[in-house]
């Protein structure tokens, strides 16, 4: 994919993974596989599964979970920061 950068991101059994926003800035989220859930500051939680494809720019996150019993795995596509012309 040239002009945008992959990542993986592994949440472990029962890892609950601290959301951070600017971690996850522009970035569009592939669940490959395991069940991801997504916890909103209110205590709302949303299951997403292999297949479900989603971003969090704008959402009031607290974390996302792993309550299975199996890797979660994400793949990310963003852009590439771009250079900054002074």
């Amino acid at each position: 994919m040239d002009g945008f950068r992959r990542a993986v991101v592994t949440i472990s059994a029962g890892q609950v993974y601290p959301f951070r926003a600017a971690e996850w800035a522009d970035m569009i989220i592939l669940v490959e596989c395991g069940t991801v859930e997504l916890e909103l500051c209110s205590g709302e939680r949303r299951e997403l599964g292999p297949g479900a494809i989603f971003w969090l720019a704008g959402l009031p996150m607290l974390a996302l979970r792993n309550a299975g019993r199996e890797p979660v795995v994400l793949m990310t596509i963003s852009r590439p920061e771009r250079e900054t012309i002074s």
